[in-house]
């Protein structure tokens, strides 16, 4: 399984694929900046980087690195794009909120990413570039923030959207898939007829955390013969260890956030 990250965390810290080069600091004018953590498996590398403007600024070794590898990758999907303006606007227009449902729970609230128009915008921008032109016909969408995400982007991509909802809020007949939790069980539903063998298709939701409900949307569509292309989410709770429940099923985010 593949995961494409794509942004700096909401809470400051960056995880890459591998090192970046960079041969000079850049520094703020007012005020020392967030340290960001790059890194990977061989070796750690960390800098200060500042925002201007809701903007990551890099070094331009840095852009000539990431160019070339975006180039020499041999994915046919698109790359990840970490000098991309949009992603540090994304990244802080969502907001964490400490103890909420509960005690110990960070919530990222991206009902203030919703609030931000052209932060709202660019996020679709950003999977609607991704997926286009790929051969989608299926753009399933997890209940309930899934909902807000996945239609424009079946939209763009001239893709049906197909919302997998939690039990009973389906009128029609159903097919579904139950996983596990924390403590019990909990059941996702798709309408039969919803999608064809052989389609392909992408699951959005807002934020994959223990992988769970992902992991059940994916055995729902394989059971009808559907082809999985890939997870997509606008944030990743990566101590979770969310993805590690999605075999072989790749997963693209936007943000990589704190738990």
């Amino acid at each position: 399984m593949q995961t494409i990250i794509i942004s700096p965390l909401v809470s400051h810290r960056l995880c890459l694929a591998r090192a970046v080069p960079c041969n000079r600091l850049l520094n703020n004018h007012h005020r020392a900046p967030p340290s960001i953590r790059l890194s990977n498996h061989r070796s750690t590398t960390s800098l200060r980087l500042f925002s201007s403007a809701g903007s990551l600024c890099v070094c331009k070794s840095d852009a000539e690195y990431f160019a070339k590898a975006a180039a020499s990758r041999d994915s046919e999907m698109a790359t990840e794009d970490v000098q991309d303006p949009r992603i540090a606007k994304i990244a802080s227009s969502i907001r964490v909120i400490p103890d909420f449902p509960k005690p110990g729970i960070m919530f990222q609230d991206i009902t203030t990413l919703l609030l931000d128009t052209e932060a709202f915008k660019d996020t679709i921008a950003l999977f609607v570039d991704r997926y286009k032109d790929k051969g989608i016909s299926v753009v399933a969408g997890v209940e309930a923030r899934g909902f807000i995400f996945g239609p424009p982007i079946a939209l763009a991509i001239g893709a049906k959207f197909v919302p997998m909802r939690k039990p009973k809020k389906l009128p029609g007949k159903v097919i579904s898939e139950e996983y596990s939790l924390e403590y019990g069980t909990d059941t996702i539903e798709m309408h039969v007829g919803a999608v064809e063998p052989g389609e392909r298709a992408i699951i959005i939701d807002d934020l994959i955390a223990t992988g769970g409900t992902l992991a059940a949307a994916i055995r729902l569509l394989e059971r009808v013969g559907v082809k999985i292309v890939e997870c997509a989410c606008v944030i990743e709770l990566p101590e979770l260890k969310g993805k590690e429940k999605l075999g072989e099923t790749s997963l693209f985010v936007l943000v990589k956030s704190a738990a």
